[in-house]
């Protein structure tokens, strides 16, 4: 249980209680992240506008990669809470249950065509270390097929996923 006070479906706004109804029909159930995000309704529609723009609307990246981008992400953020739901959430696109364990224990021996197994390595390198990037790191990627629009919403996704660890962690969800 989070750290701090929750609201309950009966306590909010119609808004808010849309979203949760539209969050339990989709993954069974009202996360704790989308009832830390309810204390906030402002908090809450921004991040909807991340989550449709970046994960749910169809996009330059496909759904896939952007599922390994939120797992990959999501491990090295130590954010048990999104890697499990997008574990969950990659298991619907039909990567399976050995296909996640064998990637997450090494991206390197993953059956991954190279162009993706960079660009997901380019991810996880900017999770904490964007300040590292050097240009032949883009010019690699660029070389490899991906546009620079490409790489925008690859860079994109992980800050979103450094945004809604960070709330998850920071307020003590799942613990």
């Amino acid at each position: 249980m989070a750290f701090i006070s929750l609201p309950d479906i009966k306590d909010v706004d119609d808004y808010t209680r849309r979203v949760f109804i539209a969050n339990k029909a989709l993954t069974g159930e009202i996360s704790e992240t989308a009832r830390i995000l309810a204390i906030r309704q402002d908090i809450m529609k921004m991040t909807n506008v991340m989550i449709k723009t970046l994960l749910t609307s169809e996009t330059e990246l496909d759904y896939k990669t952007k599922e390994w981008i939120a797992i990959f992400v999501s491990l090295k953020n130590g954010c048990e809470i999104c890697v499990d739901e997008h574990k969950r959430i990659a298991k619907m696109f039909g990567i399976t249950e050995e296909e996640i364990d064998k990637t997450v224990a090494n991206l390197r021996s993953a059956d991954f065509p190279e162009k993706q197994r960079m660009l997901l390595q380019f991810c996880i390198k900017i999770t904490k270390d964007s300040y590292k990037v050097v240009r032949e790191e883009l010019d690699a990627l660029r070389e490899a097929g991906y546009a620079d629009s490409q790489l925008l919403e690859a860079a994109a996704i992980v800050g979103y996923f450094n945004y809604i660890n960070t709330i998850t962690n920071g307020m003590g969800a799942g613990r």
